[in-house]
């Protein structure tokens, strides 16, 4: 699943990942809380979330999704996108479970 609330990111990604006919993205979403929703449908292998959506950041969505009651809910990899490069938001994705 991607998440991001720029749509021609999603796509381009989205376009990108699939060219490998192994990778099927599931779902699309543009801000933390409908990520959070369709992971909830969708049960991605892999989640790619960016940190900063609107209505949701994808640091709550990813605090939001480790705490759900689904066996994978704690291992399920959830990879962060982000243009910045800051340590304190590599120390933030790491302390929200990405």
């Amino acid at each position: 699943m991607i998440a991001d609330d720029i749509m021609i990111l999603r796509q381009g990604l989205k376009a990108v990942l699939e060219q490998d006919e192994d990778i099927q993205v599931v779902a699309l979403a543009e801000n933390g809380k409908e990520a959070f929703e369709k992971c909830k449908v969708y049960e991605p292998d892999v989640v790619l979330m960016d940190m900063r959506m609107p209505e949701m950041d994808g640091l709550e969505a990813t605090r939001l999704i480790r705490a759900m009651d689904r066996p994978d809910a704690k291992t399920i990899p959830i990879i962060a996108l982000t243009s910045n490069a800051f340590d304190e938001d590599v120390q933030r994705s790491l302390q929200a479970g990405m």
